[in-house]
Formats: structure tokens, sequence, C-alpha cells
């Protein structure tokens, strides 16, 4: 693989301007395509099988006007009741209007015995119902629900709307957290290089990979429905994962570059050696988050294919595109050096030469200076990161269990998970469906933001009526019953929908736990002589389907990610004990993050610096998406280091001096590293939606969990614990360390 990957960096170094040439025709026909095909981003949250999917099948077959689409109108008069001649003229001329719309199929009038009126008259509710899918109507549809709003507020009417239609009018913006982050990495990554030049190239390399992958969805979207949020999820996951592969063949051209190779030669080497750690790192990564596939969660799914095509971009941008652009800089990839950040004469890299020699005895006031790394650039870092690792290997079995012990207390507040959808509650204050949402839970209360529409249905003929009225009657009789509506048959009579308000929130446990009663006995109960069944739906449902979805099938993601990222390592290193050892680390590190997110959203710490007002469940989807980004973007850094390790450990055969070697000439490109990817993460933590701060805060996280407690402590320590036995069934044994080196003067 090495000499492949040699040979490849070789070729497109040697040839640059073609490379490029390539890459920005490969970019221009990808767009092109993806904008030619129609390829667009929907939000078709369904879940085959589960009983809320099957409420909306049957009631969208039944009754052709209940629509694919819907958007809620609540009107509230702060001062007066609606009842009023004028305004519910005004209303009625609202609704009629919203009629003539593109795509609308009903509109409910509460003041003409449709929707509801709050018993004081000061607060209505109707919905809108389209005929169209959501990703068919765009913002636009919003923008013309509010624009026929105007006359009735012009009556003193508040007039807010909320539901699937208006979201699509308020999607989140990346550009600003974009803007954020890559001026972040460039920082850090000038401090890293200490060159303009060298901490420009990454930055490029990740912008030009994001553009390929872009168009890669694009042409992905014509084929299967990708969720609105895909693109945020890929940028995010994109940019961070490109700029550290670039980073690390940066790193190792320039220290090729110092051992004296000429320009095309040196990106070879970056390529075999920086390029084959990129080339499993991401093939880890796209393998794991491959695996949300099987999920049985379609958009689950198509957010796993958006992220590993992006996340495949980077990686083949890193080995061909940035390699030409290395051979156009030669030497010239340190220009640009900062006032602050000196030259230092060139010294060879840890890897090519092993220059480290052991300290004689193990302790004294001198054992930290008997031996001496070289790196690429600055000596003193890799100094600072040897001397760390003979410190941490005198004392591998205190900072092994102290690092768990830490990591285990980050993950504590797991154990108090608990699954569920931010509802409209959650939306900043400005937006229109926080506003409906609180019109609503203050008129006509909670239970009213959280309906449930129930599905009944008889497989022989029609349900007869004193099977619906037991159900009725039963329904009424249930302590968390606000409300059950008299059913409504469907034309042919096959189908009844009734309509129950719960007196708790969408978020609150009595509503789940109503939905399970109904189906698991308050249902069968009523309606078995008939032989009719019952079929729990409305968005409520749906999210509580949906978590347990997750619940069932997380721990099976769990297993396939693992063996399948299991199983590339063992091919990489041939060492099955440091499979193993990288699957638990990983675990623990995205343990750590869930329980950050725990103590975040659930219980509430700092949530207020998020702009998030009130303590959230945690996404459904966060803990499944999570786990496959972050078991692959673990393997980035334990690849990386392993990488050097082993090198060191074939050279010279003993564990313990590969260790520190590993650490000495790695420490410094994974600190540097995941500082940049979780600066990026953070910086989307800015963005109003739920989803998108839970996935920034627990990625950041986990990056800074796993680059430092994991990295540079624990697996370290992990390491020198196992011996000889971690490289099994390798049989190599300890040989002559080298002569020692003089340490260059700085």
């Amino acid at each position: 693989m090495e000499r492949t990957l040699d040979r490849l960096g070789r070729v497109t170094a040697g040839h640059p301007w073609r490379t490029l040439g390539l890459w920005l025709l490969a970019a221009v026909a990808l767009i092109a395509v993806g904008q030619a095909v129609g390829g667009g981003f929907v939000n078709d949250f369904r879940i085959p099988g589960a009983e809320s999917q099957r409420a909306a099948d049957l009631a969208r077959d039944a009754f052709p006007e209940y629509g694919a689409a819907s958007a809620e109108v609540v009107w509230h008069s702060p001062d007066a009741d609606l009842r009023t001649p004028e305004r519910q003229a005004a209303i009625a001329a609202m609704t009629a209007a919203i009629h003539r719309q593109p795509g609308v199929t009903t509109v409910e009038d509460p003041f003409a015995g449709q929707g509801v009126v709050a018993p004081d008259g000061r607060t209505a509710v109707g919905t809108v119902r389209y005929g169209q899918e959501p990703g068919d109507l765009g913002p636009e549809a919003y923008h013309r629900l509010d624009a026929a709003a105007g006359p009735v507020r012009g009556h003193g009417v508040d007039v807010t709307f909320r539901g699937l239609v208006v979201d699509l009018a308020f999607e989140p913006e990346t550009g600003p957290a974009e803007a954020v982050g890559l001026g972040v990495a460039l920082l850090v990554l000038l401090v890293a290089f200490g060159s303009a030049v060298a901490a420009g190239l990454p930055i490029l390399v990740a912008l030009a990979g994001l553009v390929v992958g872009t168009g890669l969805m694009l042409i992905a979207a014509a084929t299967t429905e990708i969720p609105s949020a895909a693109p945020i999820v890929a940028v995010m996951l994109g940019l961070g994962a490109g700029i550290d592969y670039a980073l690390f063949v940066v790193t190792r051209f320039r220290a090729a570059l110092a051992d004296g190779l000429p320009t095309v030669a040196a990106a070879g080497r970056a390529v075999a050696t920086a390029g084959h750690a990129v080339l499993f790192a991401g093939a880890t990564v796209v393998v794991a988050i491959l695996g949300l596939l099987f999920t049985g969660i379609p958009f689950v799914g198509a957010l796993g294919v958006a992220a590993a095509l992006t996340v495949a971009a980077m990686m083949l941008a890193a080995l061909t595109l940035l390699p030409a652009l290395l051979g156009l800089l030669g030497p010239h990839v340190n220009r640009g050096r900062l006032p602050l950040h000196p030259h230092h004469p060139p010294t060879p890299t840890p890897t090519s030469t092993g220059l480290i020699k052991k300290f004689a005895s193990g302790n004294g006031p001198d054992a930290d200076r008997n031996f001496l790394i070289n790196t690429g650039g600055r000596g003193d870092w890799s100094r600072g990161w040897a001397r760390w690792g003979w410190h941490l290997d005198r004392r591998r079995v205190a900072y092994g269990v102290g690092a768990a012990v830490v990591l285990l207390g980050l993950a504590a507040p797991l154990l108090t998970l608990r699954l569920g959808t931010p509802d409209d509650g959650n939306q900043p204050e400005s937006w229109p469906q926080r506003q409906a949402y609180d019109t609503v839970r203050r008129e006509l209360g909670p239970g009213w933001n959280a309906p449930l529409v129930l599905a009944v249905h008889r497989p022989a003929g029609t349900p007869t009526d004193s099977s619906l009225v037991r159900l009725a009657d039963a329904l009424t009789a249930d302590p968390e019953v606000a409300l059950a509506t008299p059913p409504v048959r469907s034309p042919d009579g096959t189908l009844a929908l009734l309509t129950v308000v719960p007196r708790h929130a969408p978020q609150d446990q009595q509503v789940a736990d109503l939905v399970h009663r109904i189906r698991r006995t308050v249902g069968p109960s009523a309606l078995g002589p008939d032989g009719a069944r019952v079929a729990v739906g409305g968005q409520t449902a749906y999210m509580i389907d949906m978590a347990d979805a997750v619940a069932r099938r997380l721990p099976w993601v769990v297993l396939g990610v693992v063996v399948a990222g299991g199983l590339l390592l063992v091919a990489m290193f041939r060492a099955p004990l440091i499979a193993v050892k990288a699957a638990l680390m990983a675990l623990l590190s995205i343990g750590a993050a869930y329980g950050v997110l725990v103590a975040v959203f659930q219980w509430g710490w700092g949530l207020s610096l998020l702009g998030v007002d009130q303590p959230v469940p945690i996404m459904s989807v966060v803990p499944m998406l999570l786990f496959a980004i972050l078991f692959g973007l673990s393997m980035d850094y334990e690849v990386f280091l392993l990488s050097s390790v082993q090198e060191e450990y074939r050279r010279t055969g003993d564990p313990h001096r590969a260790v520190v070697a590993g650490l000495a000439g790695t420490g410094r490109v994974i600190t540097a590293a995941a500082t940049i990817m979780a600066m990026v993460f953070l910086s989307f933590a800015a963005i109003d939606d739920t989803l998108v701060k839970m996935i920034g805060i627990g990625l950041a996280t986990a990056v800074l969990v796993d680059a430092t407690v994991i990295r540079v402590v624990l697996a370290p320590a992990v390491l020198g614990m196992l011996g000889h036995r971690a490289w099994w069934p390798s049989t190599r044994r300890p040989v002559a360390d080298p002569q020692p080196t003089p340490a260059p003067t700085t």
C-alpha cells in the first residue's frame, strides 16, 4: 500500500497542473450535473413499520384532503374577543385567500365549525393542508401564508404559524458558522506551522473537497431523499476532517523536505506515510457513517450517505489535490513565516531516523536529556512531547487508571439519558413557531401542543358505532386525556379518526406513557370484540416511535460499526489487541461526549450560553448519528499515532521507545488537529437549530477528549502496559540502541 501511495504522490506532484485541471473539471462537472438532475434536500421523516407511520398512511389513503404537509394558524387577541363581526369577517377572508394559494387543499375556519376556539374567544386555531410533499413547497409557502395574515393583523389580532411548512422557511444558515470555524482553524494552523503558506493549504484543500462533496450530495439527492439537515452535518464534518487530513500530509511533507528530499520525492513520502493513515482513517469514518444505513430509518441513513460522500471527497483531495499543490510550492511551502515564529534549522524527523536514545537508568535529574528527538521544524516541541512520553511511561499504571476515572466521570450523566425530540417550545423566541406554541400552551393548555391522531381501521369491514363509543369512553376515562373528539368517518366508512388531547406537553413522560397505554391496553380492550384496530399517530406519537426505534436499533449499529472499524484496524496494523484497544477507547470518548450532552441539554448546565432557554431531551437521532461519526473520527488520531508508534517499533523492537517516538512525532500535530476540529464543530453550536447544536457540542467534546485524555494519556499508558503484547502476533524484539546524535543548538 505504501508503494502505491508513494507513486500516487509522486505522479500528482510531478504533474501538478494536469492534476489541478482534472480537479477543477470534476468539481464543475459534479455541481453542474447535480443541479441539472434536480437534486434537492427534503424533510421526509418516515419510519417504515412504525405505528405512527401506519396511522398517517391510513389517514392519507382514506381522507385525500388530509394532505402530505400542513401548517397550523394561531389567531390571538390579547385584549378582546375574536368573535366580533369585523374580526370574524377578516379571518374568513384570510382563510379564503389561503385556500386559493398553490398546493392548498383545505383550510379550517374556526368560526365556521372547524378548528378550535378557546372558551374566552380570544384564541383560535386552524389547520392548512397541502396536497404536495414538503420538499415541493419550499419557503415560499410560508411567506404566502404570512402575507395573507396582513388584514387580520390590521384588526389588532396576533397571527402566528407553525408546522413543517413553516419550518421550511427557517432552515438554519451555515455561512457565519463556516466563516468562524475557518477563521479559528487558520489561526491554529498559523501557530502550528508558523508559515502563512503552509497554514493556508489545509483550508484551501478542505474548501475544494467541500465543493466536490456538495456536488456528490446533489447527485445523490436526485435518486434518494436527502434531509435538509444533511448539508449542515456534512459541512461540519467535512471541514473538520478535511483540514485534519491535509494537516497530517503537509506536516510529513515539510519534514521530508527537512530530511533533504527533493520536492516530488517528499510529496511521495508524505502520501505514503501520512496518506496511508489518512486512507485508513478516512475509510473507517466512511464505513462507520454508512453504518447508519442499517438503522432502518431512511432519513438517518441518508444523513450518513451525505456525510460519507463529503468525507470521501476530503480524503481524495488530501491524497491527490494536496500533493499537486505541494509539488507546485516545493520549499516555498515554508514561506510567509510569522515574526514571532522564527525559523529553525531543518532537522530530520524521528520516524525517518529514529534518533532516540533511551534514558540510561530511567531516573535521575538528567534522565530526560539522555535521548534526542528531532522534528522537521522546531525541536523544542518534540522534546517536550518526548519528556512527557517518558514521564508517562514511568507512571503508566497511575495515568491509565486516572484517565479512565476521568472518562467514566464524564460519562456518568449518560445513566439519566432520556431520548425525545425538542418541539416548537425549544425554538428561538423570535420565531413564529415558538410564538404559536407559547400562545397555545398559555391559552388552551400544554396538551394542545401534543395532539394524538387515532386511526381506527377494521380490515374486514367498517368499525361499528358501538366499538367507537367504547373507545371514546375509555379514552375520556383516562386521567391523562383532556379531550377526545367524536370520531370522523372516511367517505367509504372503512376508517374513523379521533383526536386525543393529553394534559401534558409533548416532551413529558406522561404523554409517552399515554401513547403506549392506548396501543397496549385501552385500544385493544375497547375494540377487541369488533375486530377493529387502532393506530396512534400524529407528530408527538411519531417522535415517541422515533425514540423507541433508536433505542431498539442503536445496539446493533454500535456492534456493526465497532466490528467494521476493528477489522479495518486489524488489516492495517496486523495486531488484534491494537484494534480491541482502539475500539474500547473510542467507546469511552463517545460515552464522555454523551455524558456532556446530557449534562448540558437535559440537565441544563450552561444551556443559556447556547441560546436555548429550557432543558430538552436528547434528540433521538443524535446518539446514533454521533456514534457513527465519532467512532470514525477517533480512528483519525488513533491511526496517525499508531502509525508512528508502529514504525519505530518495527525499527527498534522497543515498545516503550516506540510510544515515546510516536508521541514526540505526532503530539503537536494531533493537538493542533483536534483544536481545529473542535473549534469548527463549536462554531456550529451558534446555529438556531437544536439538532445542529447537539451535534456540534457532542462532536467537539469527543474530539477534545479523544485528543487529550485518550490519545496523549490513556492510549500511551495502555500501550506501555501491554508492551510487546500490543503488537502480537509480531515477534519483533529489541535491538541495540542506536548511537545518540548531539542535540542541535537552537
